[in-house]
């Protein structure tokens, strides 16, 4: 029996229309997926009402987006609904990849003793969605209309007026900001005049569903070549209750209409499972299709209108960005629009969160962009080298790393106007970077209690300070309940880890942090009397060594401005070897070459390369170089699965 998940529907909502002259809504929010729901959820939070429009009468139907980075489901504790969508998802860490019937990955995302949850969760995006929805739909400040879908705007200095289609006739909306979340075919862009601007990948994927009693592990599988589908790329996920995704690649041939049919993409589905040796029963539930894309709009504030989400900006869906950095958007739109609309912050404070969500997405593009070129290579140099790299990888493990999905991690706001600069030198998390969840222990009148950051910090700004005695706790404290009032109605919380040897008392205004070992100030690379001042969203806003700083904190929000002495925050350090480095290069150089090769010469271009670069080498090292290359060029591929974990 299925346990595919399926939406309920709501009936279409009737609401009277504003009139010219009454008070504008403060803020409509245009489409209930992940990314306006969660505008909304944080906007109300913060006290101030939101009207949320949505055309369908339903939540999104089908998987969608289906795996959750940790700083997601950190947002998601943050938004108030983290804690019902973490009973029903799956975690997993790592995954394999393989290049016809060999294993030429396995990796696992980066995971400590001390993180709260897990690297990444699969569960389907209409069920975050559905949770998100009762959450809104609970809440006093939130008002909900289904059915009811955008057909005309009309935008002055002051308000911004929607014309609306319901089932009970047009009505009229004027509202003071408008946060456009429509998705990627949004019709807010459309009526906005404006488009989307970048690039679109070659390569075409077909996604599906199917409930299947599997006995494969929770991890991200992929085959490049395999003996079931030859000349694809297969990508395997599993869901909650027995769920799994499949995406497999189209040929630049094939028919796609044709292929999208359910008999075709059934057809598919079971050569790949009966390849796996599968003898249990599976049923199709939901399919779709997809390109890959990075575009994005110029600017994300568009007068009174706000776009964010896939609305504001696509990313290839390889190392899966596109509902994670969705989440961040959010997050950030919601506490820089509570600002602006409570009179606390100019409006250079959205122009802010435009400025920074669009390098996320640029972030994210750069990292997405060198795993699209593996899962969907465009034009023939990046085929060939692709190939090149997985038949080497079968041989020589090292040329692995190439093959890495990159999965999705925060974004930084390294280059956004908000973030402060900082002394040269300075190492550790850094301004702009985002302050992961971690468990700490909180000091009581009982002892010490097991707890997170991410829950002593709470949904608002929070000043940390590291190392700090009796009389730095004081003044942290002074300076949190200070920036409270400034920033009203945004909560600050002051939180403090003592000096060894020293005691302070907690307090209701005060958060002490049982550190005797120094592990969070190590984790954090600061030094006795640091100060971090930790945004909304998560991100660190700036990082102090001199106290009386924290009360130009304020002023700076309001404005949108950092301080300009000191250095612009950046890392340069990398988690790849210098060899893994030359790897990459090698590859992306070479595949461009080859692109600009002239088809008729691409052998004697190679050849020529190949006469250069040994020539530079030593006898030894080229003989081998000649023998690694012979060694893959003939490897055959069975037709049944080497590996016992790939096995039904």
């Amino acid at each position: 029996m299925s346990t595919y998940f399926q939406p309920r529907k709501y009936a279409a909502t009737d609401f009277a229309s504003t009139t010219a002259t009454g008070e504008a809504l403060p803020v409509v929010v245009v489409g209930a997926g992940p990314v306006g729901m969660g505008v909304a959820l944080g906007l109300a939070q913060r006290g101030i009402p939101v009207t949320v429009l949505e055309a369908a009468d339903q939540v999104s139907f089908g998987s969608r987006a289906i795996c959750i980075s940790r700083h997601s489901l950190e947002v998601a504790a943050r938004l108030g609904f983290g804690p019902e969508l973490e009973k029903i998802v799956l975690p997993w860490v790592g995954g394999r990849s393989f290049y016809r019937d060999e294993e030429v990955l396995h990796f696992e995302m980066a995971h400590g003793e001390h993180d709260v949850r897990g690297p990444m969760v699969n569960v389907s995006q209409s069920e975050i969605e559905q949770i998100m929805t009762d959450t809104l739909l609970a809440h006093p400040l939130i008002t909900f209309h289904w059915s009811s879908s955008v057909a005309g705007v009309l935008r002055s200095d002051e308000d911004v007026t929607l014309d609306v289609d319901t089932a009970f006739g047009v009505r009229r909306l004027r509202a003071r900001w408008v946060v456009a979340a429509d998705g990627g075919r949004s019709r807010m862009r459309e009526l906005a005049g404006i488009r989307l601007q970048g690039n679109s990948y070659e390569g075409s994927y077909v996604i599906a569903d199917i409930h299947w009693e599997s006995a494969l592990p929770a991890e991200r599988m992929v085959w490049f070549d395999p003996p079931s589908n030859p000349g694809s790329t297969i990508i395997m996920h599993r869901q909650p209750r027995d769920i799994w995704r499949i995406d497999y690649q189209l040929d630049s041939a094939d028919d796609a209409e044709l292929e999208t049919q359910e008999d075709r993409i059934r057809d598919r589905i079971t050569r790949h499972l009966d390849w796996l040796e599968n003898d249990v029963p599976w049923t199709l539930e939901w399919h779709g299709f997809y390109r890959a894309h990075a575009l994005a709009l110029d600017d994300f504030t568009h007068g009174r209108i706000l776009f964010a989400g896939d609305a504001a900006h696509l990313v290839p869906i390889f190392g899966v960005r596109g509902l994670n950095s969705g989440m961040e958007d959010a997050e950030t739109l919601a506490w820089t629009l509570a600002a602006v609309v409570s009179g606390t912050a100019d409006c250079a404070l959205l122009q802010a969160y435009s400025a920074e969500r669009r390098d996320a997405w640029q972030q994210n593009v750069d990292n997405a962009g060198k795993s699209t070129l593996i899962m969907s290579p465009g034009g023939h140099g990046y085929r060939t080298t692709r190939d090149a790299v997985l038949a080497l990888a079968t041989t020589r493990p090292e040329f692995g790393h190439l093959i890495n999905p990159r999965q999705s991690s925060a974004t930084h706001a390294h280059l956004s106007p908000l973030t402060w600069p900082v002394a040269e030198g300075t190492t550790g998390v850094l301004p702009g970077d985002p302050m992961e969840d971690r468990r700490v222990r909180v000091v009581t009148a009982g002892g010490a209690v097991e707890s997170s950051l991410n829950r002593v910090r709470g949904t608002g700004f929070a000043v940390l300070g590291i190392g700090v005695d009796a009389a730095g706790a004081d003044v942290v404290a002074a300076h949190a309940a200070a920036m409270s009032m400034a920033l009203a109605p945004e909560s600050v919380r002051a939180v403090v880890v003592p000096a060894p040897g020293v005691a302070v008392d907690a307090a209701d205004d005060l958060t002490v942090l049982d550190d005797p070992d120094g592990v969070l100030a190590q984790a954090l690379g600061a030094s006795a009397g640091e100060c971090f001042v930790i945004r909304p969203d998560g991100l660190v806003l700036c990082r102090i060594r001199d106290l009386s700083l924290l009360g130009d904190v304020p002023a700076h929000l309001r404005a949108a401005t950092a301080p300009v002495l000191g250095v612009v925050p950046a890392h340069t350090e990398t988690a790849a070897t210098p060899e893994e480095l030359l790897r990459e290069n090698v590859w992306t150089g070479l595949s461009e070459a080859l692109d600009q090769a002239e088809e008729s010469d691409r052998e004697g271009f190679l050849t020529r390369l190949a006469l250069l670069l040994g020539s530079q080498s030593g006898r030894r090292e080229f003989e081998e170089a000649l023998a690694a290359a012979s060694q893959v060029s003939g490897k055959a591929c069975s037709g049944t699965p080497r590996h016992s974990h790939v096995g039904a």
